[in-house]
């Protein structure tokens, strides 16, 4: 077997000038953190897959070059390649690329943690999950399948009363997003990152189940993430390319383009109607990067979900739908509805100074005024959430081999302040779409929900052997909970009983990458989480002055995480 293995690798012509990589992976990670000094060029503006997360590498000297992050091997090379317009640009070599195995290990002593992790919940107790793939590129054309298996201990920890039917479900609002899933150990298989593609020179189009990544934010994005498990999609587009206007020869700058439909799925933690246990997503986005304005990027991204079997969901297809509100003949408001999200983004990346900062606001079901200017005019912060973030390169030490990495974000997604005259909003819940912004009990987007924010800081030290991470930050998973129950309450009653209320988490922790050989990694961490009130309890109560009960302190759990991971390199 050891003779085979060789003979096939002997075989192969190694092709190393391009790398392409899993969201939010190690090595994706570090190819991100090379492109703020233009190491590497990242192929993308603001949509990325597996497939989009190719990056150009400028530097063959670059800190982790004596690691084996990233091969490709030729299958197949013709000796003299056909020339015809349906050819031209297309790489005619037959390529296999195989993705190494990568095992995760977790465990929560007290409270689940975990996000970005695909179709593994990070409950209380052990939580694994397990990856490997396989992706064959020839004439345009590439089929990946690489799929993901997951186990979840799931241990008991308390909860708050459901608001659904099922008893494990979110505690208020029209969402499927269970407080636990269920009260038994958990399997999952997940498609992950397979699919089939088709790609002349920067049209593409594919089907499949790849996570798909919205926007510049490290942590939490607004409209879209791989926090979810994966769901079946078609999409299309352009990829990155330049804007040249023929004749002119005119560089304009470089655009991208792309729209998906997929099909969005019910956790068993909801309800029991089985006619309502699927929707469909229909996104679009687009960016534009101008070459008078080197590194920076503006981008629309724009999502709308509506039941599956809708009869006319077609109509959701054109991206210049904009009703907020689905009505019958009657004027009354139809069975079938829908629930529709946009964000703008802007980043500007400073290679120089190895610098990128980031922001992206986002807006749900737009304003009640629809598109009408005044309407922006009279509150234009009706539904607006934001992200904001930087991130910073620095050469702690060139002769040593040390450099470091900075990562900054602040999350803001509670509602906006016209809803205490109106009553309880979340960017993640709907009436209408009563799963809400989720696919199987997951968040689309944002890892730690909606209705509340968070602030993150992270210092990362490369090396030639790997990196070392320590991380400080925390945040309110909803404060929307609160906030509508203060608009038709008793205002001294709500503040004594709530003032204190908020739920947070406080973490803090390391992480540690070594390569053991060029071709394996470990990978360990360990965090601190300080739960405040995660039941939304605030404590202790005494009688006030004026004769009412007061909460003026806090229940905590002391969650303990450990991860471990391992990861071979073909």
């Amino acid at each position: 077997m050891k003779k085979i293995f060789c003979f096939i690798f002997c075989c192969f012509f190694l092709v190393g000038s391009f790398a392409q990589e899993a969201l939010k992976s190690i090595e994706e990670e570090y190819f991100d953190f090379l492109s703020l000094t233009g190491t590497t060029n990242r192929s993308y503006l603001n949509y990325r897959t597996l497939s989009d997360s190719v990056w150009k590498i400028n530097d063959e000297n670059h800190l982790w070059k004596d690691n084996k992050l990233s091969t490709e091997f030729n299958l197949f090379e013709p000796k003299q390649k056909k020339e015809n317009y349906f050819l031209d640009g297309l790489n005619q070599n037959i390529k296999l690329k195989l993705y190494g195995p990568e095992w995760f290990n977790s465990y929560n002593t007290k409270s689940p943690f975990g996000q970005n992790d695909g179709a593994l919940w990070q409950g209380r107790g052990y939580n694994t999950s397990f990856s490997t793939g396989i992706r064959l590129e020839a004439f345009g054309f590439s089929a990946t399948l690489k799929p993901q298996f997951s186990f979840t201990q799931n241990k008991f920890f308390e909860i708050m009363k459901s608001n659904r039917q099922n008893e494990y479900g979110y505690f208020w609002g029209t969402i499927d997003a269970p407080q636990r899933f269920g009260n038994d150990s958990l399997f999952v298989y997940d498609w992950g990152d397979s699919e089939i593609r088709y790609t002349w020179k920067k049209i593409t189009f594919g089907f499949g189940t790849e996570s798909i990544w919205l926007g510049p934010s490290y942590l939490n994005p607004i409209i879209h993430s791989n926090h979810a498990a994966s769901y079946p999609k078609f999409d299309a587009g352009l990829k990155r390319t330049q804007l040249i206007i023929p004749g002119l020869n005119w560089n304009l700058g470089e655009i991208e383009a792309r729209m998906w439909i997929g099909k969005l799925s019910e956790s068993d933690f909801f309800d029991n109607d089985a006619k309502n246990n699927h929707n469909q997503i229909v996104g679009y986005t687009f960016s534009y990067s101008p070459s008078f304005l080197k590194g920076f990027t503006l981008g629309l991204n724009k999502v709308c979900l509506s039941r599956w079997d809708d009869p006319n969901h077609l109509k959701y297809i054109n991206p210049f739908y904009k009703q907020n509100t689905v009505k019958d003949e009657n004027g009354n408001a139809a069975v079938y509805g829908e629930d529709q999200k946009a964000s703008i983004m802007a980043s500007w990346l400073f290679e120089k100074v190895g610098l990128e900062i980031y922001g992206e606001i986002g807006i749900d079901d737009f304003l009640s005024d629809g598109l009408a200017l005044y309407g922006y005019a009279r509150y234009p912060f009706h539904t607006m959430i934001y992200t904001v973030g930087l991130k910073k390169s620095l050469d702690i030490s060139e002769k040593k081999d040390l450099y470091g990495l900075i990562n900054f974000e602040w999350n803001h997604t509670e509602m906006s302040q016209d809803y205490q005259m109106w009553g309880g909003q979340n960017f993640g819940f709907h009436h209408q779409i009563i799963q809400g912004y989720t696919n199987k009990g997951q968040w689309l987007g944002s890892g730690i929900g909606y209705g509340g924010n968070s602030q993150y800081f992270s210092f990362t030290l490369f090396h030639k052997k790997g990196s070392a991470k320590i991380y400080i930050a925390r945040n309110n998973p909803d404060n929307n909970y609160i906030y509508q129950m203060c608009v038709y309450g008793n205002p001294n009653e709500i503040s004594h009983k709530y003032f204190t209320g908020f739920k947070a988490n406080f973490y803090t922790g390391i992480e540690g990458l070594y390569f053991l050989l060029p071709q394996l990694s470990i990978n360990a961490g360990f965090m601190y989480n300080l739960v405040i009130n995660p039941l939304y309890n605030p404590g202790a109560s005494f009688v006030s002055t004026s004769g009412l009960t007061a909460h003026r302190e806090y229940t905590y759990l002391h969650n303990f995480r450990f991860e471990f991971g391992v990861k071979y390199y073909f």
